[in-house]
């Protein structure tokens, strides 16, 4: 276990804040859980805020966690309809999200979901999924034959745009393209309607004109939800297709996780956007 300043400032002042506010609190809310790759695969960095690695053993025991404490699994579809609902409802809920397309969920990731029988919402980068295994960042991903075996056992895909580039910085005609293409071509592949995307990179949330924009080009494209990586739980005042989600890795023991699953995380998401905020005056 690494010690982190974040992780001490949430388990030992901002998790026990967050946990008799909660005694009060009516505000409906579902934690989103982001999983990038499930491995022991190493990494270059080496900040626990950064990775995004989590080892099969590490990943078992969130899951076994969840399991444990009645946790029910939403799609990220089905969760958005809660958020968007607003009426309250009884017990645990999560939805548990994976980036990037990765084989090891094919491997690893789906066989621990469906032993402790609960599914996930998997975003896909569509250039790197082919008819036979490409690889992303070093890593092999998914196969259009292994994406239509996860459908069919209940997992949920969504877009992660075609090439995941920062879309931040593109022109609204390249960026029409990596909305639109990516979703078209795994609703032909999987013949259903895809609603849920997934932002790559660091969510610009104070660029209020390009998440305007973006907003507009999701709707355009027919999302009808989508995930950042501002972090929080996902709350009803959140915008469907903005939605906050909660950072999961190896460096994250039941202590912290558990903390992240009650909002003792959400603090950090003040950071973030005072950091986005200072960040291009800098430049």
């Amino acid at each position: 276990m690494t010690t982190s300043v974040d992780r001490l400032a949430t388990l030992y002042f901002f998790h026990p804040a967050q946990r008799i506010i909660n005694r009060f609190s009516v505000e409906l809310q579902i934690p989103i859980l982001m999983y990038h790759s499930i491995s022991n695969d190493p990494e270059p960095r080496s900040h626990p805020y950064y990775a995004t690695t989590t080892s099969p053993e590490v990943f078992d025991e969130h899951l076994q966690y969840l399991h444990s404490h009645k946790y029910v699994s939403l799609t990220l579809a089905e969760a958005a309809v809660i958020l968007k609902s607003g009426h309250p409802i009884s017990g645990n809920h999560v939805v548990i999200t994976f980036d990037d397309g990765f084989r090891d969920f094919y491997e690893v990731a789906f066989p621990s979901l469906q032993k402790y029988g609960l599914t996930g919402t998997m975003f896909l980068p569509t250039g790197f999924i082919g008819n036979s295994a490409k690889n992303f960042k070093g890593k092999p991903c998914l196969t259009w034959s292994e994406v239509k075996e996860l459908h069919r056992g209940g997992i949920e895909f969504g877009s992660h745009t075609v090439s995941h580039p920062k879309l931040v910085e593109m022109d609204a005609e390249k960026l029409r393209y990596e909305l639109q293409a990516s979703k078209v071509d795994i609703e032909s592949r999987l013949g259903g309607t895809v609603g849920s995307f997934a932002y790559p990179f660091a969510f610009p949330e104070t660029r209020r004109s390009f998440t305007s924009k973006l907003r507009d080009m999701l709707e355009e494209a027919g999302y009808q939800q989508g995930v950042t990586t501002s972090v929080g739980i996902a709350g009803a005042a959140n915008h469907n297709l903005f939605l906050k989600r909660l950072p999961a890795n190896s460096y994250d023991d039941i202590a912290f996780f558990r903390a992240k699953l009650e909002g003792g995380y959400d603090w950090l998401h003040r950071v973030q956007y005072i950091s986005k905020t200072i960040k291009p005056r800098r430049g």
